[in-house]
């Protein structure tokens, strides 16, 4: 690659701020107000900054997926509850060790998706998770297991959280902001995939939803794992008979209850003409 600091007039950002250990030690330079402002961390977090804090979060994973080559991702929604197989016995409620079997589901769909990837060189066909444990480490998983990698969206919360350790470590990042988040699992969306979970899910699942209703994303499979839980929980039809949504609304997702069920949703689907 040429080296730009030969061709560019002006020194970049990071000479600068080699120059800053010889700068001299006066009462001037040691106060705050004589830090350049993108090194000044106190600067950065005032109130007025969050525009650019916004931009920020909004630029660092795109531009570094963009240099990975990242094209298309597939996303996994699904809950940080979800127990492995394994610790199914000591889940809080039976009806999560019953869905223990959508870790499994997610980690074998993952895992097949990625080996896709591969034949791509990893540009088409990521996984994207949030990060966390569950259906998220069961994603992370399938695609590590298959040899390729994977994108994890982690999020600031106020207790304590880590990446589960099957994410991509140069794809994994962490966020302040549920929005920018949120932008980061759709931009390059190829198809989408839900799996059981909770409020965070059913956020993910009803924003995305009213993005392709409203035609503010284009339409594409977007796919719901364990059509029981599903059902229970959400009354597709009530909503479709009180006019609340249109009867058209309910062809928006598919459901499916293996990995093969949701690739073949995913290998037949066609966007209208």
């Amino acid at each position: 690659m040429k080296d730009q600091s030969k061709t560019r007039p002006f020194p970049d950002a990071q000479e600068d701020v080699r120059h800053w250990d010889e700068t001299p030690d006066t009462p001037q330079t040691r106060h705050p107000a004589y830090r350049l402002a993108f090194t000044d961390t106190e600067f950065l977090l005032r109130d007025e900054l969050r525009p650019v804090r916004l931009q920020l979060e909004l630029l660092k994973p795109d531009l570094l997926m963009t240099e990975r080559g990242i094209q298309s991702t597939i996303v996994m929604f699904g809950g940080a509850r979800i127990p492995r197989p394994e610790d199914a016995a000591s889940a809080r409620t039976a009806t999560l060790a019953d869905l223990s079997r959508f870790y499994e589901v997610a980690r074998d769909f993952a895992h097949k998706m990625t080996l896709r990837s591969v034949q791509s060189y990893g540009r088409e066909d990521v996984i994207v998770t949030g990060g966390g444990p569950g259906v998220m480490e069961a994603g992370n998983r399938g695609a590590q297991e298959a040899g390729g990698a994977s994108i994890g969206l982690n999020i600031v919360l106020p207790h304590e959280q880590a990446p589960n350790g099957y994410v991509t470590p140069d794809l994994s990042f962490n966020f302040h902001y549920f929005a920018i988040r949120k932008m980061h699992f759709l931009m390059r969306a190829k198809a989408i995939t839900v799996f059981p979970g909770g409020f965070g899910t059913l956020d993910e699942l009803f924003e995305t939803l009213t993005l392709i209703q409203t035609q503010r994303m284009r339409k594409m499979p977007f796919i719901l794992f364990g059509r029981a839980f599903w059902e229970r929980i959400i009354n597709w039809e009530a909503l479709a008979e009180a006019g609340t949504i249109s009867r058209e609304d309910l062809e928006l997702f598919n459901y499916a209850e293996t990995a093969d069920e949701a690739i073949a949703i995913i290998d037949e689907f066609r966007p209208d003409c």
